[in-house]
């Protein structure tokens, strides 16, 4: 039989592990023969365009280099597909598309809507009886809000990434002998985890950041503000680490003002601006040196500080995928269950995929300070295990190496 794989969402530092992982298990499997990537997420499935990933990755080296290569060498995308009784038509066209290749099992690598896509397009093999094709979700998100999982494939690579950008600026912050206040803006709509785990840097001795601000709590000005300034009598440089997504007690977003007001296919607002927002305050109300810093994309694929137990786990859960789908599973999203924090271990199971599906799971409340302006221990003892070791990049002309897949358009 034949496999296909896809990759939708936001691109991570890990996501190309995940794909290898299903390319080197179905390699080595007498049960399965062509192994396609569909480019674009699921469009590439309804567009019949795809590549034969053993044209593309012809030996261990082009793997070594694939895991070593950000965001999504088979394209993304963002599309969201209709309920099954609303336009069945585009299953059917999915089921055709498959069937002609004589494809299997379907693999799709994404986060909370790539779900929603596994989730539904189960339930349409489930109410039509086919039992020919079975489809399996593998998680991805920096923003590690799936639920189901002890954490998500990617997500510790951009957590590494915001700890040594945090640390980093930290140092250029302290070299000045004027008050300042430094705001570092990360991403997370409504699931703090990424700006929450810029604590890390405190296993290594800094104090900062000195204030941590997430959308798991309400967020208010004045508090925001007279926190700056207590923290102001205390150190000579303040830094402020706020999830883009933080919302006042009324439920609206704290930048507001600031942001598009646009939304994506899914009906998430684009979000960012709470940095500039909080620039401004402080300047007018307390008038110190300033600036703000939002660290945006550079999240998401920051291969060159990648967290090498992200890397490896990714490429392990894409493997358990395919040995998941030759055991007859269908319509599950591979999760990470974690024994133990020291030593850190972990196994791999499945849950349904309907249970991820425009689900959220957020940074738990009993981990965030009582005033709501920081994280408490528990935090650095979940997070650290996940940003552990690195990933040498190769390198050429004094920068990177990546893979490229040519979709033929230039």
């Amino acid at each position: 039989m034949n496999i296909a794989v896809a990759q939708s969402g936001g691109p991570t530092s890990a996501i190309n592990a995940s794909l290898a992982g299903v390319f080197s298990a179905g390699k080595i499997s007498e049960k399965i023969d062509k192994i396609y990537g569909a480019l674009n997420g699921i469009e590439g499935i309804i567009n019949e365009r795809f590549v034969d990933l053993s044209d593309k990755i012809k030996d261990n080296n082009t793997i070594e280099l694939l895991l070593r290569t950000p965001s999504a060498v088979l394209g993304s995308c963002r599309r969201k597909l209709p309920d099954v009784h609303e336009n069945g038509e585009i299953y059917d066209r999915i089921t055709d598309v498959l069937r002609r290749k004589d494809i299997h099992t379907f693999f799709y690598i994404g986060g909370n809507d790539s779900m929603d896509t596994v989730a539904k397009y189960s339930a349409y093999l489930n109410e039509k009886n086919i039992s020919d094709i079975s489809v399996i979700g593998i998680p991805k998100t920096i923003d590690n809000d799936l639920c189901g999982t002890d954490h998500s494939p990617g997500f510790g690579s951009a957590a590494k990434y915001v700890c040594s950008t945090v640390q980093e600026i930290t140092r250029d912050s302290n070299v000045y002998s004027v008050p300042s206040v430094t705001v570092i803006e990360a991403m997370g709509r409504h699931a703090g985890w990424l700006a929450a785990s810029s604590c890390c840097i405190r296993a290594n001795g800094e104090t900062a950041p000195h204030l941590i601000y997430l959308p798991e709590t309400a967020f208010s000005i004045e508090r925001f503000l007279s926190d700056v300034k207590n923290e102001m009598k205390k150190h000579k440089a303040v830094i402020v680490v706020v999830s883009e997504g933080v919302r006042t007690a009324e439920g609206k977003f704290a930048a507001e003002e600031f942001q598009s007001g646009l939304k994506d296919t899914f009906g998430h607002s684009y979000l960012s601006g709470i940095g500039k927002f909080l620039e401004k305050l402080v300047a007018s109300d307390i008038g110190c040196k300033v600036r703000s810093i939002e660290l945006n994309v550079m999240q998401r694929c920051s291969s060159h500080i990648a967290s090498a137990d992200d890397i490896i786990s990714a490429e392990k859960i894409g493997a358990a995928a395919v040995e998941a789908a030759l055991s007859g599973k269908s319509g599950c999203m591979m999760t990470f269950i974690r024994g133990s924090d020291s030593p850190y271990r972990y196994s791999i199971g499945t849950i349904p995929a309907s249970e991820a599906a425009n689900s959220e799971k957020l940074f738990p409340t009993e981990w965030i300070s009582p005033d709501g302006n920081d994280v408490l221990p528990e935090a650095l003892d979940y997070f650290l295990p996940l940003i552990q070791g690195e990933i040498t990049p190769v390198m050429k002309n004094g920068i990177p190496v990546h893979m490229t897949i040519d979709f033929g358009i230039k």
